[in-house]
């Protein structure tokens, strides 16, 4: 009998393995240490009030939103980076571990993943332990989170372990992380609630206030991903586009052709809080960290950063090198599944979960 037990213990052992997650306001990443991505998806789930049934996760989600009868909800577990509904982010986890279970060849019923879950760097110490009871009761085996700005360096191939500062701006879905990182540690941490949502509301705002039409988040986003930029001179390289709201006078159908200046002016006041954010941020690292930035610069990352420009942008107004990570919005996914094959980050980061229980 101890026989049979060990060699299942074994065979478990065997079928173990590692998946990272950057669990973003706005989406999901999920990825296989030796994989890669395996789901990308939005981070919707959509419930009946009223017998709680989960119907919908992700894309499927996503699209309900603003659309469902009065019984059913479409909305997000995770603000500003953090969860707000413990139960609904739970079964959201769920559903992706399942996916990434689906990408194992021969998977085992017995195996349960070792999780990696990039967090914003401010959220509190009881936010970090729901994130990862989250991955625990969702069927990780174990649970660690890692702090998104640090992760993100990791995946752009940043020396962090290096005596140099590196400075990453990671443009989320609700948050902007802001950090300078050199001999493997955070030195100056910045994560302000304006990122790409803020610029969906604030074009949202903009064409009903300029042009008398309302349109959901859905649009904004769209306008925002086709027509973002904070240059004049995409004014002519980039097509308008034409969208469908509802008129404020008449409160009939409307169709509006939408231009990059428009959006580049409803976005251009939220661009120049964060521009303040990270030059605040500089102004608090040590002389040496400053020489250190004037040579290497600045790296972007997260969706957001596809902002047509914006590199540009930055490198002249703070008057230092910036340049826009490959696949940018995959950077902290990447990250995480990097750190999952170190050990000795993974104790470090344990380490910092006790602490924190």
């Amino acid at each position: 009998m101890r026989s049979i037990i060990s060699q299942l213990f074994q065979l478990a052992k065997v079928f173990t393995y590692d998946v990272g997650i950057d669990l973003g306001t706005a989406n999901v990443r999920v990825g296989l240490k030796g994989k890669g991505v395996v789901a990308v998806e939005p981070s919707v789930i959509a419930v009946n009030k009223i017998t709680k049934e989960i119907l919908a996760v992700g894309d499927k989600a996503k699209q309900m939103i603003g659309k469902t009868p009065g019984d059913v909800v479409a909305t997000r577990p995770l603000r500003d980076g953090v969860i707000v509904d413990f139960d609904t982010t739970k079964a959201m986890l769920e559903h992706f571990l399942k996916l990434a279970k689906s990408d194992i060849e021969s998977p085992s019923l017995l195996s349960h993943p070792r999780v990696l879950v990039g967090v914003p760097s401010t959220i509190t110490d009881v936010e970090k332990q729901a994130v990862i009871d989250a991955a625990l009761s969702a069927g990780a085996k174990e649970a660690y989170v890692i702090e998104e700005p640090l992760a993100a360096a990791i995946g752009t191939g940043l020396p962090i372990n290096e005596a140099r500062g590196n400075m990453i701006v990671d443009i989320g879905g609700g948050t902007t992380d802001i950090a300078i990182i050199s001999l493997g540690g955070i030195l100056v941490d910045k994560t302000i609630k304006l990122a790409g949502d803020e610029l969906d509301i604030k074009i949202i705002d903009y064409l009903r206030e300029v042009h008398g039409v309302a349109v959901g988040y859905r649009t904004a986003e769209r306008l925002k991903i086709q027509l973002g930029n904070v240059l004049s001179k995409y004014d002519k390289e980039v097509e308008p586009l034409s969208i469908h709201g509802r008129d404020l006078t008449t409160g009939l159908p409307r169709t509006l052709e939408v231009t990059p200046a428009d959006i580049r002016e409803a976005i251009l006041p939220v661009i120049e809080k964060i521009t303040k954010a990270i030059h605040e941020a500089i102004e608090d690292a040590p002389p040496e960290i400053v020489a250190d930035l004037s040579e290497y610069g600045i790296v972007l990352t997260g969706g957001g950063s596809q902002i047509r420009g914006l590199d540009k942008y930055w490198a002249k107004k703070l008057k230092i090198p910036v340049k826009k990570a490959k696949e940018p919005q995959l950077s902290v996914l990447k990250g995480t599944l990097i750190a999952l094959g170190h050990v000795d980050l993974l104790k470090r980061l344990k380490e910092q979960e006790e602490t924190i229980i």
